[in-house]
């Protein structure tokens, strides 16, 4: 007899059988049946928690990028940050940022993938990575309190994804995150201070 799960366990079953899903067939393959049978529940159960596939498709993509999240600790707020941009770049450039562009692509013929992309691309597990890396480099003395701010720390990842936008390629060389380090973030950085 099995017993049947409920709640977060049923969430976290369903989140992920849907992330397999996306994993092996992309988010066009990814059908509310294939996510049920892979998850043992039925649709009912996973239509409760996300209205449609696009909501699902977010938040199985959302929680692949929680479980591959960085949290580097270099010691100095300029190896953290050019850490944290070299581990998105890999990121982007692999299978999981083929997932991302998968829906980025999808979300071109969907209203609603495209609402929620933009919906729930202010307040992710990324921008408090980033706001957790200011933080320390503030307690160290590195860097002004008011430089540990939401706009600050959305700086460098919204000019990594302008440079993947402008080049059309999933991957940025090397001289070009550091320049976003310290052209661009570290200037901002010290500015709050003034």
């Amino acid at each position: 007899m099995t017993t049947r799960r409920r709640g977060e366990e049923l969430e976290r079953a369903i989140l992920r059988a849907a992330a397999e899903e996306l994993r092996e067939s992309g988010y066009a393959g990814m059908t509310m049946d294939r996510v049920a049978q892979r998850a043992g529940t039925n649709k009912n159960a996973i239509y409760r928690r996300w209205p449609h596939r696009a909501a699902l498709g977010i938040a199985a993509y959302r929680q692949l990028s929680a479980e591959r999240m960085p949290d580097p600790d270099t010691g100095t707020l300029r190896g953290d940050a050019l850490e944290m941009l070299r581990a998105a770049n890999r990121t982007w450039a692999s299978p999981h940022g083929a997932l991302l562009r998968d829906l980025l692509a999808a979300a071109a013929d969907d209203p609603r993938l495209l609402a929620l992309l933009r919906e729930r691309s202010g307040t992710s597990a990324m921008d408090a990575a980033w706001l957790s890396m200011l933080a320390r480099a503030a307690a160290r003395g590195e860097a002004p309190a008011g430089a540990v701010h939401p706009r600050v720390a959305a700086a460098p990842m919204t000019l990594l994804r302008g440079e993947y936008a402008m080049r059309g390629a999933p991957t940025v060389p090397d001289e070009t995150l550091v320049e976003i380090v310290d052209e661009v973030f570290l200037p901002l950085v010290r500015g709050r201070g003034a």
